[in-house]
């Protein structure tokens, strides 16, 4: 028999702005087979959001929004043996997660992680994507090594100061680009060795500058068609350029040409799905994420919160780019 408990969620039947969204009451039924009932304690914004929202990716027509939260399991289906009524979890992937702009929901169970108590709710919502995207971009992508530099884009923001601690206890190098003097001084205060105001300076001149001519290894590219060229030419010889995010549009096409004489570079635009995609790699780097994390030596900055009834509002915050750090809705 159905359940008929409802619960909050966001909903938006056409692709636009953020005045396209609204709160509405759904139906959460029980969990069938592979599934899991999830309470929500918060939920997680993130850049991969809005491109659902706007259209830049497709989405299942009411799949509604968001690929992240932490909460509590309620109940699990048939054949759900990794997690239990209970739990404390929490979750990120892609299509298989949308649907996290929730009180409460039905969704299958394979992407939840069991989370430590030490880890708060909040916390989780803020850090289990980025972090996992973090834990691949320095641990899975390249083979870095102590001494070596990386430039990191947009260094304020969720996934770039998560970038940053993590480098720093890798031993690397770090410079970051920010928009602003206190976002530099944030950087710099977790752990960024320099920081260029891309706004009033070429970073790429001035990654030359600092590395002495010989650019950097690695470049995490957050922003897109931009920087893309900039970033190219901060890259050392048989460096890779990670093109991770598109806020300022696509990247252009790969001219292989150019990269020939450029210095023999690489570039790779990862999706996290790929890198998450077997439960056992996952989960391994979600442990070493958690392990830095209630130890202290990485830290999660939630600097705005907001209640589902704000998501309009939320939105417009992130795509105009005054928010530092992680973003979460509180349930």
């Amino acid at each position: 028999m159905m359940n008929t408990d409802v619960a909050s969620a966001i909903r938006f039947d056409i692709a636009g702005g953020p005045e396209v969204m609204r709160l509405v009451e759904v139906e959460v039924g029980r969990p069938g087979p592979g599934q899991a009932r999830v309470r929500h304690a918060a939920v997680g914004l993130n850049m991969v959001d809005i491109q659902f929202r706007s259209g830049v990716r497709d989405a299942p027509a009411r799949a509604g929004l968001g690929v992240e939260a932490a909460g509590i399991v309620v109940e699990v289906g048939e054949g759900v043996t990794h997690v239990k009524p209970g739990d404390r979890i929490t979750y990120t992937g892609c299509l298989d997660t949308l649907g996290a702009y929730s009180t409460e929901r039905v969704m299958p169970a394979a992407p939840l992680m069991r989370l430590p108590a030490q880890i708060a709710f909040d916390t989780a919502a803020g850090m289990t994507r980025r972090g996992l995207a973090a834990a691949c971009l320095l641990r899975r992508m390249w083979p870095l090594k102590r001494g070596d530099t990386i430039l990191v884009h947009a260094a304020a923001g969720g996934l770039g100061l998560i970038l940053v601690q993590w480098a720093k206890l890798l031993g690397l190098q770090v410079i970051g680009t920010v928009s602003t003097v206190a976002k530099a001084r944030l950087i710099c205060a977790y752990g960024a060795d320099h920081a260029i105001l891309y706004g009033h300076e070429d970073f790429a001149s001035r990654v030359a500058q600092i590395t002495a001519g010989e650019g950097v290894s690695v470049v995490y590219d957050t922003v897109g068609k931009d920087t893309y060229a900039r970033s190219l030419a901060s890259l050392a010889r048989r460096g890779l350029l990670v093109c991770v995010g598109t806020t300022s549009g696509a990247f252009p096409s790969v001219d292989t040409m150019q990269l020939g004489a450029r210095g023999s570079l690489f570039v790779t635009r990862p999706a996290l799905c790929d890198y998450i995609a077997d439960p056992a790699e996952r989960d391994a780097l979600a442990r070493e994420l958690f392990t830095h994390v209630i130890a202290g030596d990485i830290r999660i900055e939630i600097n705005r919160r907001y209640w589902l009834s704000e998501a309009v509002r939320a939105h417009r915050d992130i795509e105009s780019r005054v928010t530092t750090g992680s973003t979460i809705f509180v349930i």
